[in-house]
């Protein structure tokens, strides 16, 4: 582990308010000391950790910025070390102008997510915190935010550690037979282990089971519009977005291209992309498009079909129709605001292909809650709780959880097939050490340099 000076601007490269240029390392306070003149001509190696002091950055003789240094000695802060804020006047300009000060006078310049690591290395915080740190920072919704804030706390950490507690019971009690059968008995052990490993089973189980809602709510669900030229596809990504994203004429084929958007409705994210209408065209532009569009349709988590109900079905809207069956597709039969000309045979097929048609009109927004009400309803069983219940949102976590869960059953195996004792820890210790990889009891520095090179500069 590194233990040198880093040093690295921890607000956005942008004018505002202000910024904060971040320090930690031994160095640290002796660094500030070097550039930091307080009013008080106090040194900060001889204040009190926890407080902030006012003066001035300067570069050999010249001013730099007028600041309030906030000082932090190890192991009462975020990294454990002696740890230096500068607020300064949030200016790109300046902030540069400081780091470059503070990295002439003895540190260097952090790499992206550093600081973390370091918190990581040094013990204040597991593996899940530190991957929490960056889901606060990048979370598109509010449970996005508030399950992230319960990573932070320890959630994902505390339940992994009863697992891996509860495993390593049986697994030291069996040793202690295997090695001492005297003092320790191993008869009827294993309906005790049976039981043991189902509740264990059910734990992991249930948290596997939270994993694809976790993944929806978290990165948001992946959402393509489809329809024939002119339906009002664009309109209702307008109506969604809340603005005029897409360009909307009475000319068909206007999207020619791709056009992606994220909406926030009500709590979950809808990764948007609007297509361009499926048809047969000669138009090579066009062609391209719609391509394209059939692409999209293969990995969508969520399809809206969109039909002009002012006009009867085309051959254009069936072909579209045995497209998307099969996946999930709400049906919007657009223009509600026009009367209906689908004919009551051609509803009846569009029912067969989804259970979800609703009327809706682009143009006016009716219809557009109903639209909301079947999207929770389809993904989040139309219940969306910011509770205490712990839902995996990591797929590294789900996938270690997947494994251990696979060693449980191979010691199940083995008890219902009475094999010897000591086959049962081999399995056992594998499912301890996978959910270890979980909390980062054990990690490899690839691994480590994956996850923290995700993270922004300054954090």
């Amino acid at each position: 582990m590194k233990t040198d000076t880093i040093a690295a601007i921890a607000t956005a490269m942008a004018s505002s308010g202000i910024g904060i240029i971040r320090m930690s390392g031994n160095e640290a306070i002796e660094v500030a000391d070097k550039i930091f003149f307080a009013k008080n001509k106090k040194s900060l190696k001889d204040c009190d950790s926890h407080t902030i002091h006012y003066g001035y950055i300067m570069n050999e003789n010249e001013i730099v910025d007028e600041v309030l240094v906030m000082l932090m000695k190890a192991p009462n802060s975020y990294t454990r070390e002696d740890t230096i804020e500068i607020n300064c006047h949030g200016g790109v300009l300046v902030m540069q102008k400081i780091l470059e000060t503070v990295v002439k006078y003895g540190a260097r310049p952090a790499e992206p997510g550093e600081f973390t690591k370091r918190a990581f290395l040094n013990g204040r915080i597991d593996l899940t915190q530190a991957e929490s740190v960056i889901d606060i920072i990048n979370s598109k919704n509010d449970f996005a935010l508030k399950s992230s804030i319960s990573q932070l706390r320890g959630a994902v950490f505390f339940k992994i550690q009863n697992l891996r507690e509860k495993i390593i019971h049986e697994t030291a009690y069996i040793e202690s037979a295997v090695d001492d059968p005297e003092h320790f008995s191993l008869d009827g052990y294993e309906e005790h282990l049976d039981e043991v490993i189902s509740n264990l089973k059910k734990e992991i189980k249930c948290l596997l089971d939270t994993a694809d809602q976790g993944k929806i709510l978290k990165e948001g669900i992946h959402t393509v519009i489809v329809g024939k030229p002119n339906v009002g596809k664009s309109s209702l990504l307008n109506v969604l977005v809340g603005s005029n994203r897409a360009i909307v004429t009475d000319v068909a084929g206007t999207t020619r291209d791709i056009i992606e958007e994220q909406v926030n409705l009500n709590g979950i994210t809808l990764n948007i992309i609007d297509t361009a209408g499926i048809h047969e065209t000669d138009d090579i532009v066009e062609k391209i498009g719609v391509d394209r569009a059939k692409e999209y349709l293969e990995n969508a988590d969520l399809i809206l079909y969109v039909i002009d109900s002012s006009q009867q079905l085309s051959e254009e809207d069936y072909h579209i129709a045995k497209m998307v069956q099969g996946k999930k597709v709400i049906i919007l039969m657009n223009k509600s605001d026009l009367k209906s000309k689908v004919e009551k045979d051609q509803l009846e097929y569009v029912k067969k292909i989804s259970e979800h048609v609703i009327m809706i009109s682009a143009k006016d927004g009716d219809g557009i809650d109903k639209l909301v009400t079947i999207v929770y309803d389809m993904f989040l069983n139309g219940n969306v709780t910011y509770n205490d219940e712990l839902i995996i949102t990591n797929i590294r976590h789900k996938n270690y959880l997947s494994q251990a869960l696979e060693s449980l059953e191979l010691v199940e195996e083995s008890i219902q097939n009475h094999m010897p004792e000591d086959f049962y820890s081999v399995d056992l210790m594998h499912a301890y050490e996978t959910l270890g990889f979980i909390i980062g009891e054990s990690v490899e520095d690839d691994l480590a340099e994956e996850i923290f090179s995700k993270f922004c500069m300054g954090k």
